[in-house]
């Protein structure tokens, strides 16, 4: 490693990343981190008009698959399409969800399983069929979008938050069961990152936005490519010796009082 630079030491060239809900949010954030570092990206969702769109911004590098990671039973064709698409994968990211706000004691059953089925569930289905070609090949990289959820309580997203937890505890068995074969694995907890959506929420709600910037000891929201830097270091030869970490990228919230 002594003899790389620090531009090669962080380059992604060569590297064929698949992304999941890669349309738009932080997904894209992370795929146009990784095109900018030399890599392809394969970006999977369940609407085509939003990858579409997000294809167009990314250029030549990027690719697109419609589906739904909750869907188990198609997860080994969605992998196959997505190699003849655009070459090995080498890299898995994580990153598709969905979310319900909701007191525990008015969750039913239903919803808590909907929320399990894409985070957990479709996550495990992913790296299970990945892993076995990262495997085979002696290296790769697969990296889960964890939350401050996966860290600290948060109400009213008691499904959210038992799914954002599981990641724990299948990244640190991923990468013990993984590492010696090449593969590492890893996860990013973002704090608040500016969004539509999260403007949306905040509008008109000051005290809470005061709240949680009052936590916060950079006083400021992320950015969608704060959590895809941090994806490009993770997947990256910088972060060779790296592997089983949840690093959380939130301006120090988990850290804040």
């Amino acid at each position: 490693m002594s003899h790389r630079n620090s531009e090669s030491v962080f380059n992604l060239a060569g590297q064929t990343a698949l992304i999941t809900g890669g349309g738009t949010g932080l997904g894209l954030g992370v795929a146009k981190c990784f095109v900018a570092s030399g890599a392809r990206v394969i970006l999977v969702g369940r609407r085509r008009k939003e990858l579409e769109k997000a294809r167009a911004t990314l250029g030549e590098n990027a690719f697109l698959l419609v589906g739904d990671v909750a869907k188990l039973e198609t997860i080994p064709s969605l992998v196959e399409q997505a190699e003849k698409t655009a070459g090995p994968v080498s890299i898995l990211v994580n990153n598709a969800g969905n979310h319900l706000k909701k007191s525990a004691l008015e969750t039913s059953d239903a919803e808590f399983a909907t929320v399990l089925q894409t985070h957990v569930f479709g996550a495990f289905a992913l790296s299970r069929e990945v892993g076995r070609r990262l495997v085979a090949r002696k290296a790769g990289n697969i990296l889960f979008t964890a939350s401050m959820a996966s860290l600290f309580g948060i109400p009213y997203v008691v499904a959210y938050s038992a799914a954002k937890s599981a990641y724990s505890g299948m990244v640190r068995t991923l990468a013990v069961e993984l590492g010696a074969e090449g593969v590492r694995v890893n996860a990013i907890a973002p704090g608040w990152i500016e969004s539509e959506m999260m403007n949306e929420a905040l509008s008109g709600d000051p005290a809470r936005k005061a709240r949680i910037l009052g936590r916060t000891p950079l006083s400021q929201f992320g950015q969608a490519e704060d959590i895809g830097w941090a994806a490009v270091y993770l997947c990256s030869p910088a972060a060779r010796f790296v592997t089983g970490v949840i690093l959380p990228v939130d301006g120090g919230a988990s850290i804040g009082f």
